[in-house]
């Protein structure tokens, strides 16, 4: 789950080329995160509770392989953006933080595969 959170909000544009999700150079996390109605209207597009830029499509596509695979097509930047994403949305907003997880970890079963991210992060 920690690393998806990256895919969703750093790659918040991304798209997918060849094995890596690329992050569109205008893209600035901590402003994203510094807006909530922004953040929001990106975290509704995945949750499939509002509108989404074809952007955001494309991304609530790569939610699921990201899982799957520990998101594979990750590089150290993306890296970096969940962690800042994850931080901020367990401090800031637990209450988004569970709706993300129960869409897409209803059973818990990415929660305990990644819960060595979050403890490293000192989030658990």
């Amino acid at each position: 789950m920690f690393k998806v959170l990256f895919v969703v909000f750093a790659c918040v544009q991304a798209y997918v080329y060849a094995e890596e999700y690329t992050v569109p150079q205008n893209i600035d996390i901590d402003e994203i995160l510094k807006n909530d109605r922004l953040t929001k209207n990106y975290l509704d597009c995945i949750l499939e509770k509002g509108k989404c830029t074809p952007e955001g499509e494309e991304l609530k596509k790569d939610i699921p392989d990201a899982l799957q695979n520990e998101c594979a097509k990750c590089n150290e930047k993306h890296k970096e953006g969940v962690r800042k994403v994850i931080r901020h949305l367990i401090k800031n907003k637990p209450s988004w933080w569970q709706e993300l997880q129960e869409k897409y970890d209803p059973k818990g079963e990415y929660k305990s595969r990644y819960n060595h991210f979050l403890e490293e992060e000192g989030l658990n």
